[in-house]
């Protein structure tokens, strides 16, 4: 019995000491920011509730995202999802798919022409990272803006 404890505990601390328990990203290594641009392509309402923009309602926004300096062409594209819990004011989940993995995000926000949301998580080069992403709408038609994530590990 008291064979096995010390197998297991051995176990568990070289579980420890590689990092192989909840590792993030080892390609990350430290806070970074990613600086992008977007074009909506597409944005869809459902209108649930009473006629007109209110509590219920759904927003499901659908964009390209660029990075200028690497490329003209997207490098990827977000999905969001926007409930309306007021008249103006929306509760929002999104998904950034970007070359090396998604970023994940979610919060609350008032005006869709300028927000900050937190990063709450992602995939592959984004694994287990936190952080925060503003964005600024700089042209109406078609619309696009200008994002700014600030990522830590």
């Amino acid at each position: 019995m008291k064979k096995a404890i010390i197998v297991t505990g051995a176990l568990a601390a070289f579980a420890l000491v590689t990092g192989s328990v909840s590792s993030g990203s080892s390609e990350l290594t430290g806070p970074g920011t990613i600086k992008l641009t977007t074009r909506q392509v597409s944005v869809n309402m459902s209108d649930n509730g009473s006629t007109g923009r209110g509590p219920g309602d759904v927003l499901l926004i659908r964009e390209l995202l660029y990075n200028k300096g690497i490329r003209k062409a997207p490098i990827g594209h977000s999905e969001m999802v926007c409930t309306y819990t007021g008249a103006r004011w929306q509760q929002c989940s999104g998904t950034y798919f970007l070359p090396r993995g998604k970023i994940v995000v979610v919060g609350s926000l008032r005006y869709r022409e300028f927000f900050k949301l937190a990063v709450v998580g992602g995939t592959d080069l984004y694994d287990n990272v936190r952080g925060s992403v503003s964005a600024t709408m700089y042209s109406r038609n078609p619309r696009r803006s200008i994002l700014i994530f600030r990522l830590t590990i």
